[in-house]
């Protein structure tokens, strides 16, 4: 079955327009080439199911779980880095439609079949040669079970890595533990992509691809990647000690403000403690500095201070000064994290 232009364009019209209609945050991508252009390693009818009907229907159930939201208006990267946090909704198809977004920009009838420049040079250094690095691809996209991807990303420290993701997950989200960056190529080896035409050899699905990848497009999503705030983003988001101390902070500051004192009566000990695991804890390469150090340390110092307070049941208005300073000195923390620093 073939297809031209006029279709696709059609297709986006319509999609644009009901946007406006819906007041939808997040939209489908531009298809920049017809559903047949892929063949014959990408079949017409897949393209058009996978597009149109996949996923379209992530992005319709997205925009739909976020309506009337305070993340409504929130980018989908931002939205991803917390994809577990704000639940399986989100994380799945938030996931779906960020994931086939990139899918179908990487994709080309014109591909440009062999790296050049920086993106070349940087997978000799951590793979050895470009064969190399797609033999891992394969590797990790045939032995994902089930459904999932296969990524090329960058990591926090700006190297390049390799791994795989079930479902509808990638190497932003929080749900990834160990594999956190920011995808420049990904494959995708749900059975919707590949089984119109090659049943279930994936194999051979996955040896046909590279005949469509541009890695003149992967290359520009690493310059970008590189340069991109985001990468600091989820660095900070994996420092997990940083996130289990602001989680107690956060249940006991916020009720303290609302004349609610029982939440850091009972959890000052706890909050202690996390102080201490925070300053045994690796900090982020990006984030390291003299003041970052200093800082933490005074975290722990105030939080074993507060602690004393609770256990000599000091009133009130001791606790909330003491619970204000440790505040002050968690938000010099987070600023020393930030992308201005």
């Amino acid at each position: 079955m073939k297809h031209t232009n006029l279709f696709v364009i059609i297709t986006l019209m319509a999609g644009l327009l009901h946007q406006n209609l819906t007041g939808q945050t997040h939209s489908m991508p531009k298809l920049e080439y017809a559903y047949a252009a892929l063949e014959p390693y990408i079949d017409a009818q897949t393209m058009e199911i996978h597009y149109s009907k996949h996923h379209q229907a992530y992005l319709n159930n997205l925009n739909k779980a976020l309506a009337g939201t305070k993340a409504e208006n929130l980018p989908i990267e931002e939205l991803l880095v917390a994809a577990e946090r704000r639940g399986a909704t989100i994380r799945n198809n938030g996931g779906g439609h960020y994931n086939h977004s990139l899918f179908w920009d990487i994709l080309s009838p014109d591909a440009v079949k062999t790296p050049n420049g920086k993106l070349a040079e940087d997978i000799v250094k951590t793979f050895t040669s470009v064969d190399s690095l797609k033999k891992l691809l394969n590797a990790g996209a045939t032995t994902r079970f089930g459904s999932g991807w296969v990524w090329l990303y960058v990591t926090p420290d700006k190297k390049l890595a390799v791994c795989s993701s079930p479902n509808q997950d990638n190497p932003i989200m929080d749900a990834n533990k160990e594999n956190r960056g920011i995808p420049i190529l990904g494959i995708d080896v749900w059975e919707h992509a590949y089984y119109l035409k090659y049943q279930n050899k994936r194999g051979d699905y996955l040896s046909a691809i590279w005949n469509v990848i541009n890695w003149d497009k992967v290359a520009s999503n690493y310059t970008n990647a590189l340069k991109n705030p985001l990468l600091k983003v989820i660095e900070k988001d994996a420092w997990q000690e940083l996130k289990d101390f602001h989680m107690v902070m956060a249940q006991t500051f916020h009720p303290m403000e609302e004349g609610k004192f029982d939440p850091i009566r009972t959890r000052s000990g706890e909050m202690y403690n996390k102080a201490k695991l925070l300053a045994a804890s690796k900090v982020p390469a990006s984030f390291q500095s003299p003041e970052i150090t200093k800082a933490i340390n005074d975290l722990v110092d105030g939080s074993m201070k507060l602690d004393k307070l609770v256990v000599k049941k000091a009133k009130d208005n001791k606790l909330k000064e003491s619970l204000i300073k440790l505040h002050d000195t968690f938000h010099v923390i987070q600023g020393l994290c930030s992308d201005d620093h």
